[in-house]
């Protein structure tokens, strides 16, 4: 006995060794065999990593299994990824391994498929990705490397993409989960299958599924014959709503023909909740409902490249509630009456027809209905709707999220007609609405809002071709709001398909810009946060014109505003905005655009009459521009042109701007006490008061750019003295300016008017000289340099000379004298009526005087002249 089990236990090892053995041997027969599978049936590129055999895992069948598998179509999709597979496994028996797969088909029994993720696609010109599979040439060999006799398979962890441009639609199907069993070898068999996934479908834009759960158990019967696929026992779930199909499907040459019947095979009013997705319906077990809801439908017809089946789906339910057990509403008397149909089998021809759909919250009744038609082509749209609504009671009857509550009072009595082409074009002679809306005491705040906005009341009438909005009056923060105008496209803006389109008249008391500012936002790549820039929406398309009161802007408070501003691409574009600002008149045009991440803005500004004391106190735009202009007091116009980016505060990044100004004063005084730079200029230059400047009908003109600003020179005056001011200062304050004080001689010391009083000379008393003040530094440091003891000593050379020269030329008219006495003449001037002549008058004509006598005379003449010299010489030198 225990030879005999030593020998089975032996013999039991070997097979064991041979089980694990034989698969190395075989290994690369199997990837061979793959890649001769996929060379001689695909067109596409074929990647995976591994092929794997085992004969223990499915034993006694053998088991291979392809590792992640990818799948890669050639043009006109190439590079796009078909399909990705992490394993793809299938059993067979072992002697099909010994199978020369050229020759005969080797049998697939089972197959299992993990993680896969296949995209199906149809392009625009009806190319599909998928059809990839080699055309045969005739043969009489195997038409294929592998035959099926699939007893299970089994496809886990999936997802499906089907996408045809062509169409317009598109379906995802996420989280599949698929098996089935039953024998595909037999002319008639039954397969036994059980589905789960989430399923969205959009069908022209329109998303008839979102992400719903859908679950089938069905025992199919497989007439391989006639190609035949029946539904003996089935059921399905859509979310939690239970449907029974029964049936078939038929595979014909020209497509597939449908005969298929469902309906819920219960019919309480759940079953309507247990079609919302559960993420909005909540928990519905414990719900409390009363009346009935039915769903019952036929499919019958061909579907092929030109047919759908026929249809007739109806939705029922009368007299129905339902009531959450947490909540403190019910909702009742609902009713639904909705059928979908097609009696010709063409696409085109289906249509959804609402007859009743109403409800009603405490004595809220609300009723509507609609048809809809063309639904694959241009659809046609004609609604109807008459009921009272409040908004707060919504959260209290049903448990839908939301980020804040909701209050007021919605009545609305209209009826509208429309084609979806003409909601895309803007068609509005094709867009018919009739009726009436209102809405009071409405509520709403969310965190891209600095505060809740408050609704007291709005009205609006719907016209043929527009939207007329006859009362609008709101709040927000400390700023008030009323509102008319005329809205073109609301339809499509509420669709989610057009901008909001219109004319709009605004007043307001009070408007404060930061009440409709975002104070701050989650940064999603930090922990912390940040400031968040302000955003025109991007859905606005409109004019509007606006006349505030009361305009607070940062600092400002802008009186009596107004202007029309144009709002189009995340663009504001303002026209003939004015204000009354500082005492005077603001100007405002040009636009703001936030299309960028940071704003940015092109605008010219006038001011007409500005208090300079205020103006340059509260703008700090104004203070850059003119940092020394805050010491004057009096009255300013100005025309500033300038461009840049905007900060979160809607403020001008200076260092950001470029542009130009000009400036003109109107009248003005000074008061150096407020600041260094004129106090440091009166230290320098201590014969000018700068609280005495004529500032009177001053013009600069500035440019700026890169964090400066040039002055072009400009022209000042303090008493007789003119003053030229040039140079330019960042908006860092530092300061790069040159003064050039034409100064009087008479302002320049005493030593100056001493030897002006000694020349005696009007023309001397008219002499000045250019004094030149360097200003640098910085505005609070200011550092002043001037050329004027060189100008003085300059000045003095001058004068020196002036009377040199003066002195010699009185010395030559009295040795001229002299010597004319000597020789007893001098010039005499006759004139008359007919003649001027010049003749010398002799004082003795018979008398001469001795040479010696002439000589000693001159001799005498210069010696005291020239003693008179060194005496003025010695006297100026000593002073």
């Amino acid at each position: 006995m225990k030879k005999a089990l030593k020998i089975i236990g032996i013999s039991l090892l070997i097979i064991f060794v041979l089980l694990l053995a034989v698969p190395f041997a075989f290994q690369s027969q199997i990837k061979d065999m793959v890649k001769r599978f996929i060379n001689q049936n695909l067109n596409a590129h074929v990647e995976f990593s591994d092929v794997n055999l085992s004969l223990l895992r499915s034993f006694p069948q053998a088991h291979v299994s392809v590792h992640d598998l990818v799948i890669t179509n050639f043009k006109p999709f190439e590079g796009e990824t078909l399909a990705t597979s992490k394993s793809i496994a299938f059993t067979m028996s072992v002697k099909e391994l010994f199978k020369n797969a050229d020759e005969e088909a080797i049998v697939i029994n089972s197959i299992a498929i993990d993680e896969t993720l296949l995209t199906l696609k149809t392009d625009s010109q009806g190319n599909t990705n998928y059809d990839i599979v080699k055309e045969k040439e005739a043969s009489s060999s195997n038409d294929s490397a592998f035959s099926f006799d699939i007893e299970d398979y089994r496809i886990q962890n999936s997802a499906l993409s089907y996408i045809d441009e062509a169409a317009n639609v598109s379906i995802f199907i996420t989280e599949l989960n698929h098996q089935g069993k039953g024998n595909f070898s037999a002319e008639q068999s039954e397969l036994d299958t059980y589905s789960e996934a989430n399923v969205s479908m959009n069908v022209e834009n329109t998303n008839y599924l979102n992400n719903n759960k859908i679950k089938l158990d069905a025992l199919i019967g497989i007439d391989l014959e006639n190609s035949t696929y029946t539904f003996k026992e089935n059921k399905g779930f859509i979310n939690q709503l239970p449907i029974q199909f029964k049936g078939f499907v038929k595979q014909l040459e020209n497509g597939q023909e449908i005969d298929i019947s469902f309906e819920n095979p219960e019919s309480s009013f759940k079953d309507f909740l247990a079609v919302i997705p559960e993420s909005y319906s909540k928990n519905i077990e414990n719900v409390e409902t009363t009346g009935d809801f039915k769903v019952k439908g036929e499919l019958k017809g061909l579907i092929s490249e030109t047919t759908i089946p026929t249809m007739d789906i109806s939705i029922v339910s009368d007299n129905a509630s339902f009531k959450y057990p947490d909540l403190p509403k019910r909702v009742e008397n609902i009713s639904i009456n909705t059928s979908i149909k097609n009696t010709t089998g063409n696409a085109e021809d289906t249509f959804v027809d609402i007859n009743t759909l109403n409800f009603k919250i405490d004595n809220d009744v609300f009723k509507s209905s609609a048809t809809l038609k063309q639904l694959t082509t241009n659809m046609l749209v004609n609604a109807n709707i008459d009921g009272t609504l409040n908004l707060a009671n919504i959260s209290k009857a049903y448990p839908v999220k939301l980020d804040t509550p909701l209050t007021g009072i919605l009545k609305a009595k209209l009826n509208t007609a429309f084609d979806m082409n003409a909601i895309e074009t803007n068609a509005y002679e094709r867009i018919k609405n009739n009726g009436s809306a209102s809405i009071s005491g409405f509520t709403y705040s969310s965190k891209e809002m600095a505060h809740p906005i408050e609704i007291s009341k709005a009205d609006i009438t719907f016209n043929p071709d527009s939207v007329s909005l006859n009362t609008f009056e709101a709040k927000t923060g400390q700023s008030d709001l009323n509102a008319k105008g005329t809205i073109r496209n609301l339809i499509g803006f509420l669709m989610g398909k057009n901008d909001l389109q219109g004319n709009f008249s605004v007043t307001s008391n009070t408007f404060v810009l930061n009440d409709f500012m975002t104070s701050e936002t989650e940064n999603q790549s930090t922990t912390g946060s940040k400031n968040e820039a302000f955003k025109i929406p991007q859905f606005l398309d409109c004019t509007i014109d606006a006349n505030a009161k009361t305009v607070v802007y940062d600092n400002l408070n802008l009186k009596d505003v107004k202007g029309t501003l144009s709002i189009k691409d995340q663009q504001a574009s303002l026209k003939g905005l004015s204000s009354t600002l500082f005492n005077g008149i603001l100007a405002l045009t040009g636009n703001v655009s936030t299309k960028t991440d940071l704003p940015v803005f092109d605008l010219s500004i006038g001011a007409d009459s500005f208090d300079i004391g205020q103006s340059f106190d509260k703008l700090d735009l104004l203070k850059s521009l003119a940092p020394i202009a805050k010491v004057f007091q009096g009255k300013l116009n100005t025309t500033i042109n300038l461009s840049g980016t905007l900060n979160e505060e809607l403020t001008p990044n200076l260092n950001s701007i470029n542009g130009n100004a000009i400036a003109q004063i109107l009248t003005a005084s000074v008061n150096t006490d407020q600041t260094k730079l004129l106090n440091s200029l009166g230290d320098a230059l201590n014969f000018i008061d700068f609280k005495k400047l004529d500032l009177k009908d001053l013009k600069t003109h500035l440019e700026f750019a890169n964090g400066k600003v040039n002055v072009k020179p400009f022209q000042l005056q303090y008493k007789d003295i003119a003053i030229e001011v040039s140079g330019s200062h960042g908006f860092d304050k530092s300061l790069a300016y040159n003064a050039v004080f034409n100064v009087p001689a008479k302002y320049l010391g005493s030593d100056v008017n001493r030897l002006i009083g000694k020349i005696n000379d009007n023309e001397v008393n008219k002499i000045s000289i250019p004094i030149t003040a360097k200003i640098t530094g910085s505005y609070t440091s200011p550092q002043v340099s001037t050329d004027l003891t060189s100008g003085v000593a300059n000045l003095t050379k001058q004068l020196i000379e002036i009377e040199k020269q003066k002195l010699l030329n009185q010395g030559k008219d009295k040795i001229k004298d002299l010597i004319g006495g000597l020789t007893g003449t001098k010039k005499t001037t006759v004139t008359d009526s007919t003649a001027t002549s010049t003749n010398p008058i002799k004082t003795d004509s018979s008398a001469t005087l001795p040479k010696t006598q002439i000589k000693e005379g001159v001799k005498d003449i210069l010696g005291g002249l020239i003693k008179n010299r060194k005496k003025k010489d010695t006297i100026n030198q000593n002073n």
